[in-house]
């Protein structure tokens, strides 16, 4: 079995080891084994887990909440609800995010077809004068 050192998967998870040392030290990564000198030993499947912690963080999830889900991945079968309820409202959290960016969207596209068509036409008097209507 391949093992990584802590500066191994800070630099696969594009993370810093402090990151990864303040996660440790907030309860989210009891899966990690030790040695015996107290030096951190992740395998796959704790890269695996980091990212479902950093998939959490990305979408605005609090370290406090992503602790609750570590404790009840640790409590097995019995929290088998919580969690899909937990990624069910995840989800839709994620998508209202993705609706707000698209109407993000949409308005730095309508800027950007306004500031086209004044730098085409030298000055941006066009949209004032109303002889091109922008619309979107």
């Amino acid at each position: 079995m391949k093992t990584y050192s802590i500066s191994e998967v800070a630099k696969e998870l594009d993370l810093t080891v402090y990151t990864l040392r303040y996660y440790d030290k907030e309860g989210l990564m009891p899966f990690v084994e030790r040695s015996s000198s107290g030096t951190r030993i992740f395998k796959d499947s704790d890269i695996s887990a980091l990212k479902v912690i950093e998939c959490l963080k990305s979408t605005g999830m609090p370290i406090k909440e992503i602790k609750h889900f570590i404790d009840w991945c640790s409590d097995g079968d019995s929290t088998l609800q919580q969690r899909y309820d937990m990624f069910i409202e995840r989800k839709a959290t994620v998508e209202a995010q993705m609706e707000e960016l698209k109407k993000t969207m949409e308005l730095i596209e309508h800027k950007c077809t306004y500031y086209k068509t004044a730098l085409d036409a030298g000055t941006e008097d066009i949209h004032k004068k109303g002889k091109i209507e922008i619309t979107n």
